[in-house]
């Protein structure tokens, strides 16, 4: 059987280990978007304060976001790199400050400096764009025990969306990730601390995003919980023709297609709206299986 047919037959596990803390994911779960960085596409500059960033977590928190994704360095197409000491600066005080109010923590960073100060404070999770192959990631990864998203992206965020091109972005996007699960799982990284995203948006034209998002299952074959970033993507703007801050609606509908595809996270900004989705489907899905009993 090809690796594409063994994905619909494959069950990702259900439970993600995060440092001493374990996320049940037999529900779906909403991570919360939460940018300190001046020059996020959609939220830059709202929560560079640490207070008004602290603000915003909490009230994500309240809304019903599991677990809270802070980035302080911007990723959209086009984005210029920060330094390490910045993005440190940016973050830590965050991190620190979620942590102590008992928040599952993860941190949206590809440096190794960066996950080591973010881990040193407790964060749990790293969301990881470059699915650790940046100097000295993994290993600092392996030597914590924190989980990680590894996510797959084609170029670098400054040049991504010049002309992505692929043989089979599905198979593609599978067999880098497989690669990367393989290299986590070499250097000690247990596979109850993994999950992946395929990088929507990421080198990635809308037609590559779509098809993604409708073959979500095949990623099934990896065995470990799949991550969806689609929440106020470009690819709305192609496909409703609306702007950052008038795609809630698109970015629900999205949400509701990558859960149907077996996504157990699913990283939003609007997480109240994402949440009652949640619910929604979830509801669904527990309905069908009262009638097959």
């Amino acid at each position: 059987m090809s690796q594409l047919g063994k994905a619909a037959q494959a069950k990702p596990r259900l439970l993600l280990r995060c440092r001493d803390r374990w996320l049940d994911l037999s529900t779906p779960r909403v991570m919360g978007v939460l940018n300190v960085t001046p020059d996020s596409f959609s939220d830059g500059g709202q929560f560079f304060d640490c207070r008004r960033a602290l603000s915003q977590a909490e009230q994500m928190l309240v809304n019903g976001a599991d677990l809270i994704d802070v980035g302080g360095e911007s990723t959209r197409p086009g984005a210029a790199p920060v330094p390490a000491e910045q993005e440190i600066t940016r973050v830590v005080p965050v991190v620190k400050a979620l942590v102590q109010m008992g928040a599952i923590v993860s941190v949206d960073t590809s440096k190794a400096e960066v996950m080591r100060a973010a881990l040193d404070e407790g964060a749990h999770l790293i969301n990881d764009v470059y699915a650790l192959r940046r100097p000295g990631a993994l290993e600092v990864l392996a030597s914590s025990e924190a989980a990680v998203c590894l996510m797959h992206m084609q170029g670098e965020p400054v040049s991504m969306q010049t002309a992505p091109e692929y043989t089979d972005v599905v198979l593609d996007v599978v067999e880098f990730l497989q690669t990367r699960i393989s290299a986590c799982t070499a250097h000690g990284l247990p596979m109850a601390r993994i999950l992946v995203d395929p990088g929507f948006g990421f080198g990635k034209t809308p037609a590559h995003n779509l098809r993604l998002l409708r073959e979500l299952p095949q990623l099934g074959a990896l065995g470990v919980p799949i991550l969806a970033g689609l929440s106020r993507k470009s690819l709305l703007g192609v496909l409703t023709g609306r702007s950052v801050e008038q795609r809630l609606a698109g970015s629900l509908a999205l949400a509701y297609a990558a859960l149907e595809g077996g996504a157990r996270i699913i990283r939003a900004h609007d997480v109240a709206e994402t949440t009652d989705v949640l619910k929604v489907w979830s509801s669904l899905q527990k309905s069908g299986e009262t009638g097959r009993s």
